[in-house]
């Protein structure tokens, strides 16, 4: 299995000198597996532009594009670079597109083609040539064209509904987890607070913890997680709490404690410069922070081979 980041930035692009190193393009991963001829994708950030280019060039003279695309949740930054992805104006093209439904009534089409209206982009949804079908996803197995990969969603604390994937091939796991904040007791736990109430505290702090410790087994033992880490924790503390992101301080604790053995953190804020994200690694590439898990701050082209 091969892993290629093609965006790794959070929110919204940000190209220029000060982001080459890590990269400005929003999330957009790549899934290669070989051996059985087949290729997942991750999101559909203004990363995917440059995926799209690279198959025209690179996979089309092998005969027609036939792939998946899974999407985590339909904010902007992770569907905003699906119009620009160069195979789906190909008549051959086929494919697949998983995600959550995330909006009142409409459907996971509904939401991607409404970027694709002439208000927004010049080609409307409906006159492209390739053949695309929708599958809307919810907690659990997901059923794919094939048995080869194993493929499993987990529903993630975000503004709006968000998945969580574990792929498994052969014996080798992937997970990715974003955009994704820790879940938290959303009842007062104040008593001197008008609206405490005591057994909704209590319940609110036992459900809490018990969303944490199940994203902590949807990660258990994997490979490779590839996960939300925005903020630092004094950030996150300060004023972000309840943006649906997750402190570089906690994805890295409760990973090691689910026995991750590679962790890259992902979607970069886009404030954050090579240099910014320089002193960050400096810092939390420690064994006194990680333990035996590798950890590195994913960068835009790198590739992993599991």
């Amino acid at each position: 299995m091969k892993i290629k980041f093609w965006g790794v930035r959070g929110s919204i692009p940000c190209p220029g000198p000060d982001t080459v190193k890590y990269g400005g393009n929003t999330p957009c991963i790549e899934l290669r597996f070989n051996d059985i001829n087949r290729q997942i994708i991750i999101d559909a950030g203004s990363g995917i532009r440059e995926l799209g280019n690279h198959m025209m060039a690179n996979d089309l003279s092998k005969g027609p594009i036939d792939t998946e695309l899974f999407l985590t949740h339909t904010h902007s930054d992770h569907i905003m670079g699906f119009p620009f992805f160069s195979p789906i104006y190909l008549k051959d093209t086929k494919l697949k597109i998983y995600g959550p439904v995330s909006f009142e009534n409409d459907t996971l089409k509904d939401i991607i083609g409404n970027q694709m209206s002439y208000r927004y982009f010049p080609v409307r949804q409906i006159e492209l040539a390739s053949k695309i079908d929708y599958i809307e996803l919810k907690e659990g197995p997901v059923t794919t064209k094939d048995d080869n990969i194993s493929v499993t969603a987990k529903f993630l604390n975000h503004p709006v509904l968000c998945l969580g994937y574990r792929f498994k091939y052969q014996d080798k796991v992937v997970c990715t987890l974003y955009d994704s904040e820790p879940f938290q007791n959303i009842f007062t736990i104040d008593p001197q607070d008008p609206s405490y109430d005591e057994t909704m505290a209590h319940e609110g702090e036992e459900t809490a913890q018990m969303q944490n410790e199940l994203l902590e087994n949807f990660l258990k033992n994997a490979d490779l997680v590839i996960r939300d880490a925005q903020y630092t924790q004094e950030e996150y503390q300060a004023s972000k709490k309840g943006w649906g992101h997750t402190s570089m301080e906690y994805a890295i604790e409760s990973s090691k404690k689910a026995g991750v053995k590679q962790l890259a953190l992902f979607h970069h804020e886009p404030l954050y410069s090579d240099k910014k994200l320089d002193e960050l690694a400096e810092k939390f590439y420690s064994h006194n922070t990680t333990g035996n898990m590798e950890i590195f701050f994913a960068k835009e082209g790198m590739e992993i081979i599991l």
